[in-house]
Parts: structure tokens; sequence; C-alpha cells
């Protein structure tokens, strides 16, 4: 099976987070075919595992997430979804298809160093991630883990083009649950009253005016089950709050506790504030990243990228082991997360010969410096 055929497959069979038991049948199945040990991991995923030569304690984790999203596809292509209402939407069905041929290429040869995993994890779009998973059960103890590697496809970059940043990249991401509870009743009879809208009001302001170049503090949900003159008894407000720093981080939801019991005092009212912990930053190795663009830059194009506030699991690898996590070009159409998403799956090859390259590149620079 080519790695396109393999992506097609995936693509038509969508399946969501922490549900994948057919799509990782399947990814067993082809591995088994071309002779890749593999097991399963954090339930429904699957870790294939390839030994080359020397040491084969170094080894290098290549990551591909194979979680679908709950989307309608609107695309109209002859392998588009058969499960009505789930989608390939983020081009995880891209990412295992690009490591799938990266292994394809390594048992083939076997004219490696060390030793290759390829991780194909369950659970990315959904918390607690399965990346958190995939780490309590160590499943790389014993062995010098010398990268962790992981990819994203971007359709705002050409095919053939990959992007690149040393250090913070991606934001951690936080759910905001925050329940006001009042007294309502008669809305032109105020002094009746504890007002929540009110106090969610000012609170809505006060959260927001945390917003930094480093920090997002985004409130996407309100409900204030009341009338035009009838104040409910309580208000809740749902959103997320991201940063890029750990001690940022904390320190913004210490200013929202202060934030809510400010402003319970003020207007009377109780402010639960239940914030959810979600994923941590993504920060790559410096060493990888310069490695990484420089190959990039010789056989293919690489281009610098900015700060992004959109979060994954993968920051959990990267609090591990030396990580990196990088952009592929796949340009096509649509944008990520919307039904007409549709990659150019030509970005599958180039995919293929970048991270082969790396890989091998990570290895052979391992066995120089014993």
């Amino acid at each position: 099976m080519t790695p396109v055929e393999f992506r097609r497959h995936l693509h038509a069979f969508p399946e969501l987070s922490f549900k994948e038991e057919k799509t990782a049948r399947f990814i067993a199945e082809q591995l088994s075919a071309l002779g890749i040990e593999s097991r399963s991991i954090a339930g429904t995923g699957i870790l294939a595992r390839i030994e080359g030569r020397g040491d084969t304690r170094r080894a290098v984790v290549l990551r591909a997430d194979i979680d679908a999203l709950p989307i309608h596809e609107a695309a109209d292509v002859a392998w588009r979804s058969r499960n009505e209402g789930v989608m390939h939407a983020c081009g995880h069905d891209m990412h295992a298809a690009v490591l799938f041929g990266v292994l394809q290429r390594l048992k083939a040869k076997g004219d490696f160093d060390g030793t290759v995993f390829g991780l194909f994890q369950p659970g990315e779009e959904l918390v607690p991630g399965g990346a958190s998973l995939v780490l309590a059960e160590k499943p790389f103890e014993g062995y010098n883990v010398a990268a962790v590697i992981g990819e994203h496809v971007e359709p705002q970059l050409e095919v053939g083009t990959f992007g690149f940043r040393a250090g913070k990249y991606m934001a951690s991401n936080d759910e905001l649950h925050i329940t006001v509870h009042g007294k309502g009743g008669h809305a032109a009879m105020r002094q009746l009253i504890k007002d929540p809208v009110t106090a969610a009001a000012e609170l809505i302001l006060r959260f927001t005016a945390m917003n930094s170049e480093e920090s997002v503090v985004s409130i996407g949900r309100v409900v204030a089950d009341g009338a035009t003159n009838v104040i409910p008894d309580t208000v809740r407000l749902e959103g997320t709050m991201r940063t890029f720093d750990e001690g940022l981080r904390e320190g913004i939801k210490r200013q929202m506790a202060e934030a809510a019991a400010e402003t319970g005092t003020k207007y009377g009212v109780t402010v639960d504030a239940d914030i959810r912990r979600g994923y941590p930053c993504v920060v790559n190795d410096a060493t990888l990243t310069a490695t990484a663009r420089n190959i990039a830059a010789e056989r293919f194009n690489a281009v610098d990228l900015p700060l992004r506030t959109t979060a994954e699991d993968f920051g959990y690898y990267c609090g591990v082991y030396p990580s990196l996590f990088y952009r592929l070009g796949t340009g096509g159409t649509g944008a990520t997360h919307t039904p007409m998403f549709n990659p150019d799956e030509r970005a599958i090859g180039y995919g293929i010969e970048f991270m082969n390259l790396l890989t091998r590149t990570i290895l052979e620079n391992g066995k120089e410096k014993e």
C-alpha cells in the first residue's frame, strides 16, 4: 500500500478522539504487512519499532496523531468521509501517511543507526490528550531518546515548504468554567437583587484586559437565562486561556482568582472559578530546529514561523525529551477545522523525504559523538 492510499483509507473512515479502534487495527495490519512490529498504546494508539544498526538504545520517536473532528465534510473528493459528521479536517490522516511512508522506507533499507519508534497517537483533539497517556506508560524507558519529532499540515504554506520556530512556539491551553451565583428577581427592583449579570460582565472585562502579546484570555460562551425583566440567579461563563510561558500561565490564574474574589465582594455574589488545565506549551529544542531547518533549506524550502496561540498536546513530549514540532506545507483548499479542508496530497512525498532525512541525520550525529 502506498502512503497516499494509506491516507485515503484513513480519510474515508475517520474516528473521533479515543475511539480510533478501527483506525488502529488498520494501521497495525499495514505495519504487519511490512514486517514491522507494533503494539497498542494509550488505548487506541499504535507504537511501531524498527531497530537499525549499532547502539539500538539510542532512539528517535516519530509521532503522528490519528483522531478526526466532529465536522461534516463538504469537499467533493472520491475518498471523502463515509462516517457522517466525522472528518479528518485537521490533517491527521496526512500526518499518519507521512509517518507510514517513513517507516516503510526505513524498514526496506535497514541502513540506519539506532532505533526508530513510529507513534500513531490517539486523542490529540481532546483533553487530557493522548500524549499524556502515552508518556504515562513509559514506553521509551531504557532508551536514550535523541528526539521526538512531530509535524502539522499548514495550508497557508505551499507544497515543498517547511516552517520552523526554535524555542517557544505553540501556547498552553486551559479551559475556563466560571459560575456567578447571585440573587435574581424582577429587573426593575434592583434593590432586592444581587445581580450576577453585572458581576459577570465586569469579570469578562477584567479577564480580557489580561490579554497581551504572549497571553490570550477569551470568553466564548455566556449563559444568563433571564428575560427582559428578569435577572437570573446564576450566570455561567466559559472560555479559554493561552500563554507561552508556564510562569505567566500561573500568574494569570492568580490574577483571575483575585478578580473573582474582588468582584464577588463588590456585588455581593459568589464566584466559582473552575480552571481546567489543558496542554503545556510547545517548546522546540534549538539544536534540533537548526538541524531540521538546514536540511529543509538545502533540499526544499524553509521559512520561519511566528508564535501560534493554538495548542497541541505535543507539548507534553517537549517537557520530557528534546523535541521538534514543525509545519508541513500542504497548499490545497480550505482551512483546517473547516468542512472544505482539502490538502494537496503531493505534500505527503515531501513530508516523507524530509522526515526520513531528519531521522537519519539525528541518529548519525549521535553516532559521531560516541
